[in-house]
């Protein structure tokens, strides 16, 4: 009852009150029992919204010595889901992300297993399954990204990103996050075509969703997503990622700075390729400093920390202010007066 109560006040915002109550459940549970698991995996979930990691760290890791496998109900706290927070929050990382990582994958595929094992499943059981899957290739991308930052020295770091990308990309074919890490891998490889190829399947996979779909990737994700295809020429699917987020957010910097950069690009390529054709560049550049006006003015508003994406910004718009002149006072100040009035529209149409 304690256990519930405590569910009840984070429910309602209230982590601290929700605290006294997980302590007080822990303090009446017998040593190992599944009300002493249910009260530790509620008590490390409550730390992690109070920001208290150590906390969190401490209740999760005897929890796992309770449910060492996860095979325990999740309704007591058993499942993947604390193996997967102490891979977050391990203080050592690498070899040891991956093998809570690992835990957790192995505690999913048992929950999958079990429910593919049904000769009829329920819609309800049809949506955790798929909600299941969706997480194991979840924790799989993650595994490969530590292979491909913390522990890219291992001798065999390219063959486990390969083999991990393949399983989470079978595993779950229409969750967009996989065919973007298959492409982060991909041109790690310097095979960039087929990483086009992952990245045009993972915008498929959504783009004509309303956001509120939960097959739409996260606002972060596609802020990365866009990173992704303008590093392989894709500029203008980048710009169709960018402009969606702006219509979302208008007050990201790095999206703003995005759209401007990769217009910049665009506008390079086109004098290039037809240096008679100084309309279309020259249209290219200037929305490039609309956008890249706006990213500098939300940058100073902000106290936005990046300085080298400052620093760059500054660098395209004395690139542009050498073909094309310094951007009218006019055009400066309505830039200004966008972020206050919320109205992104006229930016991205320029």
């Amino acid at each position: 009852m304690l256990v519930k109560a405590a569910e009840v006040q984070i429910q309602a915002g209230n982590a601290s009150d929700a605290l006294s109550l997980g302590k007080k459940a822990l303090e009446e549970s017998q040593a190992g029992s599944d009300s002493a698991l249910a009260s530790l995996n509620l008590l490390g979930q409550i730390s992690l919204e109070l920001g208290e990691f150590d906390a969190a760290r401490t209740y999760f890791l005897k929890a796992c010595a309770i449910d060492e496998n996860g095979t325990k109900d999740e309704e007591v706290g058993g499942g993947p889901e604390k193996f997967l927070c102490l891979a977050q929050l391990s203080e050592e990382g690498g070899k040891d992300s991956v093998s809570w990582y690992e835990k957790g994958a192995s505690a999913l595929k048992i929950q999958i297993q079990t429910l593919e094992d049904l000769r009829k499943r329920s819609d309800e059981q049809e949506i955790l399954l798929d909600e299941l899957k969706k997480k194991h290739a979840m924790t799989l991308c993650a595994v490969v990204e530590l292979y491909m930052t913390d522990l890219s020295w291992e001798e065999d770091a390219e063959q486990r990103c390969e083999m991990l990308v393949t399983e989470a990309t079978m595993v779950a074919p229409d969750y967009a996050e996989t065919w973007q890490t298959l492409a982060n891998v991909r041109i790690s490889q310097q095979r960039i075509d087929d990483a086009k190829a992952a990245l045009l399947r993972s915008m498929e996979l959504w783009k004509d969703l309303v956001t509120e779909d939960p097959s739409v990737p996260d606002f972060p994700s596609r802020v990365a997503l866009s990173r992704l295809l303008m590093e392989v020429d894709l500029e203008q699917e980048a710009l169709e990622v960018l402009e969606r987020l702006v219509g979302e957010d208008d007050h990201s910097v790095e999206v703003w700075y995005l759209g401007g950069w990769g217009l910049y690009v665009m506008g390079e390529k086109q004098r290039i390729e037809n240096p008679k054709a100084e309309e279309d560049w020259k249209a290219s550049w200037l929305s490039s400093r609309t956008w890249l006006n706006q990213s500098q003015h939300l940058f100073a508003q902000q106290d936005y920390e990046d300085d080298r994406l400052g620093e760059h910004t500054r660098e395209l718009l004395t690139a542009i202010a050498q073909e094309l002149g310094d951007a009218p006072s006019g055009e400066e100040d309505n830039e200004e007066n966008w972020e206050d009035d919320g109205d992104s529209d006229d930016a991205m149409e320029e």
